[in-house]
């Protein structure tokens, strides 16, 4: 009975459920008081860095950027003053020699590395979690060398369990300790990411995540935040950013409720999440994973100058 409240069946699955909306009526409230408050509150906040030292450090998925090869992207990520390319983890070993040749000499760097593995860390079936653990350490050693800042994770995709909320937390967390070990060794971290219920029912928001990184206590265990699932499933950009501090090492970027490039939506602000990441010092990567809507190389340009401004007036 108590599985059936947290599984949500198709019909649930095709509703636009935005907890935003949920509390409209307080809106502009909030907003005064959070635009007159927010910093001064927050740098009473564990682990904020109260001299507001964050740096905004674009990067984008490899597949967003467009080109026949990937010297192409990388010099138009150059021209547009991208510092960061995010690769895909899918026999990653594979192309380690590749990257690390294209990637020489340039003022880019690998940011994350994006899932790529098998199974499911969460499932209720051993065999899927072991090929989970089996898989996930094989990219590790790949991503600890081209100096990722981490293997982006999801516990458990709507598809892949039909364990509980609580049922799920216990499996995962007989698994965070060796997860963080490997990726501790390799160089680089397991990076938890919170999804919209449309794709995944366990480990929805920021803080939740968080929540695991500091019962693991594991350096090799941390987080990364997605503006697109925020948009669902976060009251505020800012809180749920303040709730990560220092498990944050990662951030995708998209429009909402469209996922296409920032700024393509009307409205799209993302200025209370970045004052939260300059708030706690944020150094790591801010990585487009977004479809793009008209001409990239037009387009792609008009969003990093849309952030940069956002992130100048956050």
């Amino acid at each position: 009975m108590a599985e059936s409240i947290f599984l949500m069946n198709k019909e649930t699955q095709k509703m636009s459920i935005n907890r935003r909306n949920f509390i409209a009526s307080g809106a502009a409230a909030s907003a005064a008081i959070m635009t007159g408050a927010s910093k001064a509150s927050a740098i009473e906040i564990e682990g904020v860095d109260k001299n507001g030292k964050g740096v905004l450090n674009l990067s984008s998925q490899d597949g967003v950027i467009p080109g026949k090869t990937l010297e192409e992207k990388l010099d138009k990520m150059e021209k547009w003053g991208f510092v960061g390319i995010e690769f895909g983890g899918g026999k990653l070993w594979e192309r380690v020699d590749q990257i690390k040749t294209a990637l020489k000499g340039r003022s880019l760097h690998v940011s994350a590395i994006c899932a790529g593995f098998d199974g499911a860390p969460a499932s209720h079936e051993p065999s899927q979690r072991k090929r989970a653990v089996e898989s996930i350490k094989r990219i590790l050693p790949a991503a600890g060398e081209l100096g990722s800042t981490g293997l982006i994770i999801v516990p458990a995709f709507n598809s892949q369990t039909s364990l509980g909320v609580v049922g799920a937390r216990y499996v995962f967390m007989d698994l965070a300790g060796e997860l963080g070990d490997a990726a501790k060794a390799a160089g680089t971290r397991i990076l938890l990411e919170p999804l919209n219920r449309g794709e995944s029912w366990y480990l929805r928001q920021l803080s939740d995540a968080a929540a695991i990184c500091k019962e693991a206590n594991n350096p090799g265990l941390c987080m990364m935040g997605d503006f697109y699932h925020m948009g669902v499933e976060e009251v505020c950009d800012y809180a749920a950013f303040i709730s990560a501090r220092k498990y944050l090492h990662h951030v995708h970027l998209a429009s909402r409720p469209h996922r296409k490039q920032p700024g393509y939506d009307q409205g799209d602000d993302f200025r209370p999440g970045f004052r939260a990441l300059k708030e706690i010092g944020y150094q790591d990567f801010c990585s487009l994973e977004c479809g793009i809507e008209g001409k990239p190389d037009e387009e792609i340009p008009k969003a990093a100058a849309f952030l940069r401004q956002q992130w100048e007036e956050a």
